[in-house]
């Protein structure tokens, strides 16, 4: 068995080969130290010593650190996927109501998996690196795909005349990129409660603009 992965080589099937244990093991470390540094400053060898494996070891299940990146990422994606979808998601007709859902869905998974949020955080904002094309190019499939699957239910009738559910799902996208993006540029920790009760915020705000009055 093995598997390619945007932008890097094939994995070594024997990477399947391990137990989940020690697979977990590395991708935590990855997590760790990928969402710590800058691509071209995470250090193979330091991810390599936390998952408690040699270099040379980790090189012979991922042929280079953009397989190990991207596959991490791809990890992370799917872990994320996992812990929002579900069948009562696809439920939710409201869109506010699917926000809020997904929101709490979201923000247990990374309190759960604390590593997942800085590594989330650096992906999103990498630039000018080996990685960042791919990496981008996957978040912005990412925007699409996820409003075509969890909204497609929605009751469209709430929102008033001329208004888009869809540029308004952006927008709050776009706000929690500011968000977090003020964050890293001031060095402060991301508190994922403090981003739920943001967002939670401006939702509200959007709901009130949005949505024709006997619905809000």
């Amino acid at each position: 068995m093995t598997k390619s992965v945007k932008g890097g080589d094939k994995i070594n099937e024997a990477f399947y080969e391990l137990s989940k244990e020690k697979q977990m093991a590395i991708y935590n470390a990855a997590m760790e130290v990928f969402g710590k540094y800058e691509y071209k400053r995470a250090s193979t060898d330091l991810i390599a010593a936390k998952a408690g494996v040699s270099k040379g070891l980790l090189f012979y299940y991922f042929h280079n650190k953009k397989t190990l990146y991207m596959d991490t990422y791809e990890y992370v994606s799917k872990i994320v996927e996992e812990a929002v979808s579900d069948v009562h998601l696809l439920e939710i007709t409201d869109f506010f109501e699917l926000i809020a859902y997904a929101t709490e869905k979201k923000v247990n998974m990374h309190i759960e998996n604390p590593f997942i949020t800085r590594f989330s955080v650096r992906c999103f904002y990498s630039q000018k690196e080996d990685v960042s094309t791919e990496v981008q190019t996957e978040i912005s499939s990412w925007k699409t795909q996820k409003y075509d699957t969890y909204f497609r239910n929605l009751e469209l009738n709430k929102f008033k005349d001329g208004i888009d559910p869809e540029r308004i799902f952006h927008m709050l996208i776009w706000m929690t990129d500011g968000y977090l993006h003020s964050k890293q540029m001031e060095g402060k920790p991301i508190d994922v409660q403090e981003i739920k009760q943001e967002l939670t915020q401006w939702a509200a705000m959007f709901k009130r603009i949005s949505y024709k009055e006997e619905f809000q």
